[in-house]
């Protein structure tokens, strides 16, 4: 079995799996400051909210590495320049903003010492970052393992594996966990248009680890449906509002209103980093519109006529009311809502 790791620190600079060529290619990207991380998070090099705050913290790491010779006064302002340029990568993932003003509060706290010792204690807090994301995701898959009865068959969609986060997964940390448990679990996964995630990435970690997985398109999971083939949904998600909607890959709305319409549960995995109590509700939350050539297409092969007008939303927001549950690593929140929300963090 492959232990995916998705992204490593390896002798002083960042490593990630290149994610838009698995699965022909499986090959590690180099990264040695800010600017390059924020640029691997927007081309989707790295993809998965977990996955784009730990990589966002070690950009202001490599940040600080990179400005170690230069005055105090430039070491702030190239640091300052280097937040903002992280920050502007990706509008809907929460968990970058969440890494950046925890790596921001790091930064103020020992603002006063030498360029070195900044660098070197932003380095252990991205490190920690990376193992607190493991941690969670374990325990959050062993809440929501609980859920899943023996022989389940779970559909998913798009990509909440071990690629999506610094490893284990949330959505399919969830499932992994469950085998681990002992329960035969089953697979689907939705292969989740445009860019292919569920096709790509969560048919290949089930690939790796022997898990049975079926890979469908996304217009036939009502079908499946229909047909008493899927027992459960479990999905990762980009950001959770205040009142329990979510946003997710663009297509999860459509697989949660067919999941209550063939009362079949619908779970979303999710660490409480991914929560936004800050936003009121799923109408608040940036929904990022992609470049129109991943619709005509894959890669350098265009299907679509010329001069059609597209729309690539890359998001969707799925209500609160859809949502049977969140698995969080303080547990599961059935019905979640403001109040469930709030008391998490009290």
């Amino acid at each position: 079995m492959m232990k995916v790791e998705t992204l490593r620190w390896s002798d002083g600079v960042l490593e990630m799996i290149d994610q838009r060529i698995l699965p022909a290619t499986f090959m590690y990207l180099q990264y040695d400051s800010a600017a390059a991380v924020a640029e691997g998070i927007r081309s989707m090099v790295v993809r998965g909210a977990p996955a784009i705050g730990v990589a966002a913290a070690y950009g202001v790491a490599l940040e600080a590495h990179r400005l170690l010779a230069v005055t105090d006064e430039s070491f702030q302002r190239g640091m300052n320049q280097g937040f903002d340029t992280l920050a502007q990568s990706r509008p809907t993932a929460v968990n970058l903003f969440w890494a950046l003003a925890r790596m921001k509060q790091v930064w103020q706290t020992v603002a006063s010492k030498s360029n070195m010792q900044v660098a070197m204690r932003l380095l252990a807090e991205a490190h920690e970052i990376f193992a607190e994301d493991i941690r969670i995701n374990r325990t959050l898959g062993s809440y929501g393992a609980e859920l899943l009865r023996d022989g389940a068959r779970v559909l998913t969609h798009c990509n909440a594996g071990a690629l999506a986060t610094a490893g284990h997964g949330t959505a399919l940390g969830v499932i992994r966990s469950a085998v681990e448990a002992g329960k035969k679990i089953s697979v689907i996964a939705d292969e989740t248009r445009p860019f292919l995630q569920g096709a790509r990435l969560t048919a290949w970690e089930m690939v790796q680890e022997k898990i049975p997985v079926t890979l469908i398109t996304d217009n036939m999971a009502g079908f499946m449906m229909s047909r008493g083939e899927v027992d459960a949904v479990v999905v990762g998600t980009d950001r959770v509002a205040a009142n329990g909607d979510v946003a997710n890959k663009i297509g999860t709305y459509m697989v949660a209103v067919l999941a209550q319409r063939h009362h079949i549960p619908f779970y979303v995995a999710c660490p409480l980093s991914t929560i936004d109590m800050s936003i009121t509700s799923g109408v608040d939350i940036p929904i990022e519109e992609r470049h129109a050539d991943e619709v005509k297409g894959f890669r350098d092969f265009h299907w679509a006529a010329q001069g059609v007008q597209i729309r690539n939303p890359s998001f969707d927001i799925t209500p609160a009311e859809l949502v049977t549950a969140l698995i969080t690593e303080k547990g599961v929140i059935h019905q979640p809502d403001v109040g469930k929300l709030r008391a998490l963090f009290s």
